[in-house]
């Protein structure tokens, strides 16, 4: 059944096995195809429903991966703030054996504390005559020796508590107008430790009028030299033929001065000075020295000392100047 065969008897017979040929293939294929179509059918209605559930499964999977996300995102956070509480807690436990160390060492302060406590109450008790002696010390006795400064205080003394004015007992000037740093500083420079020079260098520190030390043995002139010294001391004398003008200088420039071994009567050039008496001019505080208005520096200071043993200064002259006993004493 050869179509090249049947040709040659007849072309529509060639034509007609052509097509028998072709659907007996056809049949031979269809039968073959049909269930492998079917199988194809079943596998991609299968794959729809597996591919549903692993859609199904992918989606839960994220669920649970992004509750999981979160989780640890909690869990770092949580650690954080483990570590951070346990970092107070070390810190805290620190404070609490350091805070006991400290309770431990000042639990024996207390007694110091109470006595303390004690001792200001009693200097506020005390203020009033104890500012009142150490004003009248600082005015008045100045120029006189230890025994008298002492005899004098004593009878003020006697005279505060007769009048109910409440003055301590162990009274001394420098518990009242002394400070500890000063007057080391000054121990330094050379001022002596005993009482009598120490009070002295109080009594300049806090007269209003300008001191003139009685010092014969130099020694005010030394401690004056060496306290002033970073300060540029200029040092004068009332024989020198230009120290009106050096004078002006440092009143300008705030330089301290010290006049040395002045005698019994003082230049009527420098009573302007010793009475400070000040004036504003133009917005400036000036001062008037003899013919000259000059600019007065804040910062002025001035010192003056006499070598006499003995003077006898004119109460013309006392009411200016904070006179000030600098003799050596035994003690000092």
């Amino acid at each position: 059944f050869d179509p090249a065969l049947i040709r040659s008897a007849s072309s529509a017979a060639e034509g007609l096995c052509k097509w028998v040929v072709a659907m007996e293939t056809y049949d031979r294929v269809a039968k073959v195809v049909a269930p492998k179509k079917e199988k194809l059918k079943e596998a991609e209605a299968e794959l729809t429903v597996q591919m549903a559930n692993l859609n199904e499964k992918r989606a839960q999977l994220k669920e649970v991966e992004d509750k999981l996300s979160a989780l640890q995102n909690q869990f770092d956070v949580m650690t954080k703030k483990k570590d951070t509480l346990e970092a107070e807690v070390g810190l805290c436990t620190k404070k609490l054996i350091r805070a006991e160390k400290l309770i431990g060492g000042l639990g024996g302060e207390k007694t110091r504390w109470l006595e303390t406590a004690e001792k200001l109450a009693r200097v506020y008790k005390n203020l009033t005559g104890d500012v009142l002696l150490s004003s009248g010390l600082v005015a008045y006795l100045g120029a006189f020796t230890t025994d008298f400064r002492q005899r004098c205080v004593a009878a003020w003394k006697a005279e505060c508590l007769t009048r109910a004015i409440p003055v301590s007992a162990d009274f001394s000037l420098v518990s009242v107008l002394g400070d500890p740093v000063k007057i080391r500083a000054w121990n330094i420079a050379g001022l002596p430790t005993d009482q009598f020079s120490v009070d002295n260098g109080i009594i300049v520190a806090n007269a209003r009028r300008w001191p003139l030390m009685i010092d014969p043995q130099e020694q005010a002139n030394k401690w004056v030299k060496n306290l002033e010294k970073e300060n540029k001391l200029m040092v004068i004398k009332l024989t020198d033929a230009d120290y009106a003008r050096q004078l002006e200088n440092c009143i300008q420039f705030g330089t301290p001065v010290l006049l040395e071994n002045v005698g019994e009567e003082l230049d009527p050039l420098l009573e302007p000075l010793l009475l400070k008496q000040t004036f504003k001019q133009a917005g400036v505080e000036c001062i008037k020295l003899g013919e000259n208005v000059i600019e007065y520096s804040p910062d002025f200071r001035f010192y003056i000392t006499t070598k006499l043993r003995n003077p006898h200064y004119m109460p013309e002259v006392s009411v200016k100047v904070t006179l000030l006993n600098f003799m050596i004493t035994p003690e000092g």
